[in-house]
C-alpha cells in the first residue's frame, strides 16, 4: 500500500464519514437501486473545463471501472505495469486528494482483453466499512476502508476472452459474482466477511450456443461469454438476481443459486446491466449476434411462456450501455449515437434523435434529468419525457467509458487520465 502522508488531516476527517450510509451515496455500478437513478437536488447542468469544475485530479494507473461513493470517500480501481499490477484507488469527495493507492493483486499473466476494454472495468462495490473490488479471473478482494486488505480470492480460472466487465454485486451477506468465460459460465456468492464460497450455480442452456457456429472456430469459442452485471430485484416478496448472459435471461434465487425462471434468445456478449419497474424486467439480449434487443419481460417460473414476454424492440439498442427506466418511458441509445425513448409498457418509439459520437457509459437519471455521456466527452442533458428536449450540452477533454456517478450537489466523471468533481 502506498500511502499519501500529505493527505493525512484529509484522511482522518474522510475516516469519520465513512461508516454509515446516506442518501448522497452512490455505492454500485449504476448507483442505489443499480439502475441509474438518483433524486440529488443541485447537481448542475452544465460546465466546460473551466466552468463548474470544483476539482480534477489525475487518477493512477489505467481502468475504466466507474467510480463508487459513501461518506467522504471515492473508490476506483487501476491497474499498471500491463495489467500485472491491479490496484484499489480511493479518493477525498471534498478536496480530490488522492489517500490510498492499494496494490491489490498482482499476477505474472494479465490475461486477454478486447481494444475498448482494460485491466481494470469492473466497478467496485461498497458495504458499511468494507470496499469489493472485482478483477474478473485475476481474483476478487475485500478491502477496510482505510485500505487494509481483509482478503483475497483467486480461485475462480475462467477464459475472459475479451477481459473483465461484470462488476461485483451485494445481497445481505454474499458477493456475488458473475463468471462468463469461454470455457467456464457460472455465477458463484461468496461470504461477504470472509471470501469462502456460500454457494456456485453453473448456467444452463447454452447447449446450442456453440453448435451455431463451425466447430473449432474462434466464434464458436467465444459463443458462451457474457459481461453483463445482475440487478436484484423483490418479486413476489423474495428477492431473485436476475442476470442477461449468452442466449437466455435468468432469474436465481439468491439463498441457494438455483435458477427460479429463464427466456431464450440468440447471441452472446450481453453487458447491459436489467432493469426493473411496471412489474417487468427489461434486459439486453439479442435476436441475432451483434443485433441487441431489449425485452420487456413479466417473470414467472420455469421456461417463460409466450405471452409473458410483452414486447421487445432491437432497432436502436448499442451492446454496452445498459437501459434506462423512467417512470412509464425507456431511454436507450445505439452505437452510432443515436438516443431513442420507448414507451415502458408497448414498447412504442416516442422519439428518436441522433447524439452524435459513440456511447460505452450507462446514462443515468437525476430529477427528471437524463444525462448521456458519449465515448469523446460530450455530456448531452435531456428533459425526461415523452418529446425530445435539449437542456445542454456540455465537452470535456478526454476519452470516457466509465458511467458517471452522484453524490450531494456533484456529479462525478472517471475519463481515461482524470477523475472530475463537477458542482
Amino acid at each position: 500500500m502506498r500511502f499519501h502522508t500529505t493527505a493525512l488531516l484529509v484522511l482522518i476527517a474522510s475516516l469519520f464519514q465513512v461508516v454509515a450510509s446516506n442518501g448522497s451515496d452512490w455505492l454500485q455500478f449504476r448507483g442505489p437501486d443499480g439502475q441509474g437513478h438518483s433524486d440529488a437536488e443541485g447537481v448542475p447542468t452544465e460546465w466546460s473545463e473551466q466552468k463548474n469544475i470544483r476539482w480534477k485530479v489525475a487518477v493512477p494507473g489505467a481502468g475504466w471501472s466507474s467510480p463508487v461513493i459513501s461518506g467522504n470517500q471515492i473508490w476506483l480501481t487501476s491497474s499498471e505495469q500491463d495489467g500485472k499490477s491491479l490496484h484499489a484507488l480511493c479518493f477525498d469527495k471534498t478536496s480530490g486528494v488522492l489517500l490510498y493507492n492499494v496494490k491489490v493483486l498482482t499476477t505474472d499473466e494479465a490475461g486477454p482483453r478486447h481494444p475498448q476494454n482494460g485491466y481494470a472495468s469492473p466497478t467496485p462495490v461498497l458495504d458499511g466499512d468494507r470496499v469489493y473490488v472485482h478483477f474478473g479471473p485475476r481474483g476478487t478482494a475485500c478491502l477496510h476502508r482505510d485500505g487494509e486488505i481483509v482478503w483475497r480470492n483467486t480461485e475462480f480460472a475462467y477464459d475472459a476472452f475479451q477481459g473483465a466487465a461484470s462488476s461485483p454485486i451485494i445481497h445481505d451477506d454474499l458477493l456475488i459474482l458473475t463468471c462468463d468465460g469461454t470455457d467456464h459460465q457460472f455465477l458463484v456468492a461468496l461470504d461477504k466477511k470472509t471470501g469462502k464460497i456460500v454457494w456456485k450455480q453453473p448456467r444452463a442452456h447454452l447447449e446450442n450456443a456453440a453448435a451455431r457456429h463451425a466447430e473449432g472456430s474462434v466464434m464458436a469459442r467465444i459463443a458462451k461469454m457474457a459481461y453483463s452485471t445482475p440487478l436484484i430485484q423483490n418479486v413476489d416478496g423474495s428477492p431473485q438476481l436476475i442476470s442477461n448472459v449468452a442466449d437466455h435471461v435468468a432469474a436465481y434465487d439468491l439463498r441457494t443459486g438455483k435458477e427460479i425462471w429463464w427466456m431464450p434468445y440468440v447471441g452472446f456478449s450481453q453487458v447491459a446491466r436489467p432493469s426493473y419497474g411496471n412489474e417487468l424486467f427489461y434486459v439486453v439480449g439479442s435476436v441475432a449476434q451483434d443485433q441487441f434487443c431489449v425485452f420487456a419481460i413479466r417473470p414467472g417460473k420455469g421456461k417463460l411462456r409466450e405471452d409473458q414476454l410483452a414486447w421487445q424492440c432491437s432497432k436502436g439498442i448499442a451492446h454496452v450501455p445498459s437501459p434506462l427506466l423512467v417512470g412509464k418511458e425507456l431511454y436507450v441509445v445505439d452505437n452510432s449515437g443515436v438516443a431513442s425513448c420507448l414507451d415502458a409498457l408497448t414498447g412504442e418509439v416516442l422519439w428518436r434523435e441522433r447524439l452524435g459520437g459513440n456511447y460505452d457509459a450507462s446514462p443515468i437519471e437525476v430529477r427528471g434529468r437524463i444525462y448521456y455521456l458519449s465515448r469523446d466527452g460530450k455530456m448531452t442533458v435531456l428533459a425526461a419525457g415523452r418529446s425530445y428536449q435539449v437542456l445542454a450540452t456540455n465537452q470535456l477533454e478526454g476519452t470516457f467509458k466509465a458511467s458517471p456517478a452522484v453524490s450531494g450537489k456533484a456529479l462525478f466523471l472517471r475519463s481515461e487520465a482524470d477523475l472530475y468533481r463537477i458542482e
